[in-house]
């Protein structure tokens, strides 16, 4: 049986054999590029369809920043579903599903809160949620509220007869767009989701297609992404509670470098935030533990994730799962030199599931850092449109926050909903 990139390259190439003059060739390589991306259904796209009825936690729009914690910690979970009580505020004609939150989104939001008052006597406790409980004015914060924010993560659906061209479209035109909802036809409830590194590994297994291949060849230094792009670097001998807050401003993976040498020795990410409850120590020291043991510590969990579970046992795994047995168990994070080959990077992003890639030199400076989106901007062809509509989804969570949209603009209206 074919699969669905079989299926897609043999339509581009039936479709390429027609008569007429032919395209220059940068046209050629970007229209057959849209055109296979156009034949391969979401549906295909690895882990976008859940084999459970419900794929995420589910949060209440009523509901408070330690409901959500508490409830994406406990079921494991990377995100959640924020879901409205249809017969109350917008009626029956909207959608029961409208947003959608990141676990490391509101505790990085959380932390820099408790940042604010830790001076306070009472901010003693040992673990994290129960240092929430002694600040109720962080703690009962409303789900609703944090939208205006803009700690909601953007929430464009999909359905899975939609095609991964669409997918593309939306994560590389959306810079805060990390997850996308994929939605029944009927009644739009959330069914599974499409990450960028799904999207990345499904090109992956595309190899073999020439007009793929050829941009998938080209050196990393070829990209603008490699010389514009700076990273975000802390050094080891800073504290966790230093490298936390730094995470908090950038929302991306940081290099942690060694100050004498400026090598690279390590990093941290969003998905490595679950340390923190699973360690209360982590969190009642983070403002001794240095950058270095956060990084041992978080070598000797990875360690233990690769050695108790293999990663071909991810595929039955929730695609969202906070503790992810995919990522990498190495003590560096991951790593390209200029002259690897964009493929090369791919490669290694979607086996260790890293949202970016540091690009170092042969003395293991960092010089540059390459995204999974800015690899799949490169796979976009030039000619796609950003003009997306978010639909009743997004302007119902609006709504909810005290905003609106205006020209492409998001306002806030005079009178928002307060925590």
């Amino acid at each position: 049986m074919e699969t669905a990139t079989e299926v897609a390259a043999s339509k581009v190439a039936a479709g390429s054999s027609g008569g007429g003059a032919p395209a220059p060739a940068g046209e050629y390589w970007s229209e057959a590029l849209k055109s296979f991306l156009d034949h391969i259904p979401i549906s295909s796209v690895p882990g976008a369809l859940q084999p459970t009825a419900s794929p995420a936690v589910e949060i209440k729009l009523g509901g408070t920043v330690l409901d959500a914690i508490d409830a994406m910690y406990g079921g494991s979970a990377a995100g959640a579903v924020i879901i409205d009580d249809v017969q109350s505020s917008f009626g029956k004609y909207v959608d029961r599903d409208i947003g959608f939150v990141e676990f490391s989104s509101i505790v990085l939001w959380a932390l820099e809160e408790l940042r604010k008052v830790e001076h306070e006597p009472k901010d003693s406790s040992p673990d994290f949620l129960s240092s929430l409980k002694q600040h109720p004015q962080i703690a009962e914060t409303k789900i609703a509220w944090l939208a205006k924010l803009f700690l909601w993560e953007p929430f464009f659906p999909v359905r899975a007869h939609d095609t991964l061209f669409h997918a593309m479209l939306l994560f590389s035109k959306h810079h805060r767009l990390n997850v996308v909802p994929v939605v029944e036809s009927m009644n739009s409830s959330v069914i599974g989701f499409v990450t960028q590194n799904a999207v990345m590994e499904l090109l992956l297994q595309s190899s073999g297609l020439e007009w793929l291949d050829k941009i998938a060849g080209k050196q990393l230094s070829e990209f603008r992404f490699a010389s514009v792009r700076k990273p975000v670097l802390v050094y080891s001998d800073q504290t966790l509670a230093d490298g936390l807050h730094i995470l908090s401003k950038e929302k991306m993976e940081i290099a942690v470098i060694d100050r004498k040498t400026s090598c690279l020795i390590g990093s941290i990410q969003c998905s490595d935030l679950y340390l923190l409850l699973d360690d209360s120590s982590l969190f009642s020291k983070r403002m001794k533990i240095s950058m270095e043991e956060f990084i041992n510590v978080n070598n000797k969990t990875n360690s233990k994730c690769s050695t108790a579970e293999n990663s071909s046992a991810c595929k039955g795994q929730n695609i969202l799962a906070l503790r992810n047995t995919g990522q990498r168990g190495t003590s560096l994070p991951v790593s390209n030199r200029r002259s690897d080959t964009l493929k090369q990077a791919v490669e290694k992003l979607t086996s260790s599931r890293s949202s970016c890639s540091f690009i170092v030199d042969e003395q293991g400076h960092v010089e540059g850092v390459v995204t999974t989106r800015d690899i799949i901007s490169v796979f976009s062809p030039p000619c796609m449109d950003s003009r997306i509509d978010g639909s009743t989804f997004f302007s119902a969570a609006l709504e909810q926050a005290g905003c609106h949209v205006e020209n492409g603009q998001i306002i806030q209206n005079s009178k928002s909903i307060k925590p």
